[in-house]
């Protein structure tokens, strides 16, 4: 004996509408995240000490609930800005290594410092104590951030 159609439907279709509807419910909750929310603070370039390259540095906030992922960064014209990362080579030696990304943790922030992550700047601008040079960062899933960043002396 064989099932009508409509009833071999139904267990199917039954499981599909049970599914969508707790998925509604739980997006509903919040419980699905929200978009990561950024913004960028504490701007500083390095003034270079020689020619190869300088280092910029920032802090970007994500106050939303999903992760975000800086993927690359403009420099101001004419130089070439990268993003770079210290790693660890053995016996207590460092060296820099150009980093594809860098994850900005939902609820908590991506704070580069001259020892994690950081944007090499090659070749570096000429710069005095106080001027700003301007960089675009750009992300995943966010809109690009234009940002400043003032010019400071090497370890301040």
């Amino acid at each position: 004996m064989t099932r009508p159609p409509v009833q071999a439907l139904a267990v199917p279709l039954l499981t599909c509408l049970v599914t969508l509807g707790m998925l509604t419910l739980w997006t509903a909750a919040g419980n699905a995240g929200t978009p990561a929310q950024l913004s960028v603070a504490d701007g500083r370039v390095l003034i270079p000490a020689g020619s190869d390259a300088t280092a910029a540095f920032f802090t970007i906030r994500n106050t939303g609930g999903s992760d975000d992922v800086l993927t690359g960064v403009t420099g101001p014209a004419g130089h070439r800005a990268m993003l770079s990362r210290t790693v660890d080579i053995g016996a207590n030696a460092r060296s820099m290594a150009m980093a594809k990304d860098a994850t900005v943790p939902a609820g908590d922030a991506l704070t580069m410092t001259a020892t994690t992550l950081d944007i090499m700047v090659s070749p570096p601008p000429r710069l005095a104590p106080g001027d700003r040079l301007t960089f675009t960062l750009h992300f995943r899933h966010s809109p690009p951030r234009t940002v400043r960043a003032l010019a400071v002396a090497p370890g301040r």
